[in-house]
């Protein structure tokens, strides 16, 4: 997720409770002034009421409709005594009009004649519907919130684009950015203390990545071949004894073996070579590859070193497939997916290659499914086959990574199924 689409998404989530407390705290806030403003009405209603009847004075009548309303009753002192402050509260009172009851705000208040008897006056009036105040005020509260929300979002993420595209600009270029490459120069056109001070700690950083990336491959190159003269020297003595000395047969037999490790190593060091190389991205010049011509000419080759093994092997290539990659690694992809399914392959066994859909597809016998979490690392041998290094699914790994595509293995059916998808 973006950082701005998180910072809209968290301010969404703060202004949720604000919104609900500010919606209670606006309720009752109403509530209470319009119950004070209705309480002062029916107080100097109750006084003209006492007054009037003190006074002996004429009653109004006590319903009044949708007015003020009225009633008295005479109550003894002891209720007197119990009840001596004004009452305000909320219930129900009947209209007779309409033959039904509404929300009514009374007070209820006790006074005395000249007489000394207590009566107790109830004064009504109708009041706002709670229930319908609070289903208003929840409406218009969900309307203000989105529409607030709409607006704070959308400001929020304007204000934040505008200010977050020198960390966007960094960022893309970050992407585009290859070791060993040429690289367009950092856009620092930003006047922004803390974004000028990133964009000088990325260039920095990668330009000791790029002098270090330069020194290994230096120094991989420089390995490589110091490597390859003395072996090359040994594997000419060896095979000199071997043709120009007398030897008994423990002997011959001893220097084959220190030949055959001799040729391990070269290949070792030629494979280890070539990953570095690919990690270090040295591959960059590309051009178009017919997968399928490419298949057939190495299962042609494999089909004649591995002839002894009495291998099966079906060919199911719907039509040319051409990618646009470097053709050394393409050869390297697909020779080691070959080579895999060649060596490890019963004698007898079955293998198919489809080729269809921008897929290229190997299956191979196996007795049980190998290790998915392992078997594309370096020098892990889940078959424990002799001779084998544990690098060519390595290689595939690597040139899978080199061109991000897709490669993925899985055990069907009693065989095992590697399986390459070009985008």
């Amino acid at each position: 997720m973006r950082l701005i689409y998180r910072i809209a998404l968290r301010l969404t989530m703060i202004m949720v409770p604000l919104m609900a407390v500010w919606a209670a705290f606006f309720y009752f806030a109403v509530v209470d002034e319009v119950n004070d403003e209705t309480d002062d009405t029916l107080d100097s209603f109750s006084q003209v009421i006492i007054m009037k009847m003190l006074a002996g004075r004429e009653m109004p009548p006590p319903e009044t409709g949708t007015n003020n309303s009225y009633s008295i009753m005479p109550v003894d002192s002891l209720y007197a005594e119990q009840n001596k402050k004004i009452r305000y509260y909320d219930s129900e009172m009947y209209i007779p009009e309409k033959r039904e009851t509404e929300p009514a705000r009374i007070l209820s208040t006790v006074f005395r004649d000249d007489d000394g008897q207590y009566y107790r006056l109830d004064v009504f009036t109708p009041a706002i519907d709670k229930e319908d105040l609070l289903r208003a005020i929840a409406l218009w509260v969900v309307a203000l919130y989105l529409s607030m929300l709409f607006i704070a979002v959308g400001v929020s993420l304007y204000v934040l684009n505008r200010n977050m595209r020198p960390l966007y600009s960094l960022l893309e270029w970050l992407d585009r950015y290859r070791l060993g490459g040429k690289n367009p120069p950092l856009p620092d056109d930003t006047d922004i203390v803390e974004f000028r001070k990133l964009n000088e700690g990325a260039q920095a950083a990668l330009d000791r990545i790029e002098q270090t990336f330069e020194k290994q491959k230096q120094f991989i190159g420089n390995a490589s071949h110091e490597l390859q003269t003395p072996m090359a020297v040994i594997a000419n003595r060896v095979e000199w004894l071997v043709d120009n000395t007398d030897l008994t047969e423990e002997q011959l037999g001893e220097l084959l073996r220190i030949r055959k490790t001799l040729d391990d190593v070269v290949r070792l060091n030629k494979t280890l070579l070539m990953l570095t190389k690919i990690d270090n991205r040295q591959f960059p010049e590309a051009s178009d590859v017919d997968i399928t011509a490419l298949s057939e000419e190495i299962l042609s080759a494999y089909d004649e070193i591995y002839s002894d093994k009495g291998l099966s092997v079906k060919r199911d290539f719907e039509a040319p497939l051409v990618v646009r990659m470097n053709t050394t690694l393409a050869y390297a992809l697909i020779s080691n997916l070959l080579k895999n399914a060649y060596s490890h392959s019963p004698e007898g066994g079955h293998i198919t290659v489809t080729i269809r859909d921008r897929q290229f597809l190997i299956a191979n016998d196996g007795d049980a499914e190998l290790d998915k979490d392992r078997i594309f690392e370096r020098f892990y041998k889940g078959s424990g086959r002799e001779g084998s290094a544990g690098l060519g699914l390595a290689i595939v790994r690597s040139v899978q990574r080199y061109y991000d595509l897709r490669v993925e293995y899985a055990f069907m059916n009693g065989m095992h199924v590697f399986s390459v998808f070009w985008k």
